[in-house]
């Protein structure tokens, strides 16, 4: 249910030794340090500092330490519920989960319209971030899983799914730590000119598009570069390497430790909501009338 890789990091920071780890996890020293310098290389963080002692997580890594434990105990136990669910003859509701699409904003939903759905359970399905394979996660929702809470107003995703609009998320920027913007509590448009502000590129998204054609127009001395129409670890790691600006949302604030997010004067925002399938089942379509009704 979650990125293999991560078991031999979080395994060799509690030993803190790649040896010692490799007894744990019955591989060879070797492995581990392969499998600990694959996931490196695929997040683009140094998550452990090598020492003659042995090895200590870096700010980076302890980020990632602890949200990887919060993801191995909630797998853990989203497994043991839906077991006992099942032996039980209940139902599941299953929730997709990412970086950028965390599960927990559909807990302040369950908590206000759960009752209604006593005989169901939840259940995670984690998914990576992943700006080629992001559509067939999406389009998985009914199959994967049932549910997933994301910011979208993607064309392409809505050809594959159905949005409840739950609000809307603001614009803002992110720069790298050591950024002559980074100590700034607020930012006007202005203290952008100059700098290269990286956005998903044109066509896909009609907000999005909207700020692209509003800089263009006004604001010239601001550069645009492309990024994909999806974002993902990718390019936060390329704004943190080229010290690049980045337009991100305010749901994306903690997303990477090497960046700091600054909100900007403008009015510019997406909007976000719970997403599933085109044809749903009567559970999931009952889902979604409670939380209207709840909302009306």
């Amino acid at each position: 249910m979650f990125n293999p890789l991560l078991k031999a990091f979080v395994c060799a920071a509690d030993c803190g030794s790649f040896t010692k780890a490799a007894e744990k996890l019955f591989i060879s020293p070797t492995a581990v340090m392969k499998q600990i310098n694959a996931l490196e290389e695929h997040l683009g963080l140094r998550l452990l500092e090598r020492t003659p002692q042995g090895v200590r997580l870096t700010p980076s890594g302890e980020v990632i330490y602890k949200d990887a434990k919060f993801l191995f105990d909630y797998s853990r136990r989203s497994v043991d519920s839906a077991r006992r669910c099942l032996e039980a003859g209940g139902r599941v509701f299953r929730v997709g989960t990412s970086l950028l699409n965390p599960a927990r904003p559909f807990m302040d939903l369950w908590y206000r319209v759960g009752r209604q759905f006593p005989d169901y359970k939840l259940q995670l399905a984690p998914f990576e971030d992943d700006h080629d394979g992001i559509l067939g996660e999406i389009g998985a929702l009914g199959e994967k899983f049932d549910f997933l809470m994301a910011v979208c107003d993607s064309k392409l995703w809505m050809d594959k799914c159905r949005l409840l609009p739950l609000g809307r998320c603001k614009k803002m920027v992110a720069v790298s730590r050591d950024h002559r913007l980074a100590g700034r509590e607020r930012l006007e448009i202005s203290d952008l000119y100059g700098e290269t502000l990286m956005m998903v590129k044109a066509g896909d998204s009609a907000n999005n598009d909207r700020i692209r054609a509003d800089l263009t127009r006004d604001h010239p001395a601001i550069r645009i570069e492309d990024t994909p129409r999806f974002y993902d670890i990718s390019v936060f790691n390329r704004c943190a390497q080229t010290g690049n600006v980045l337009l991100i949302l305010d749901c994306w604030q903690e997303v990477h430790p090497a960046l700091v997010s600054i909100p900007v004067d403008w009015d510019y925002s997406l909007p976000y909501g719970l997403l599933y399938a085109l044809e749903p089942t009567e559970e999931v379509a009952r889902f979604i009338r409670a939380v209207q009704s709840e909302r009306a």
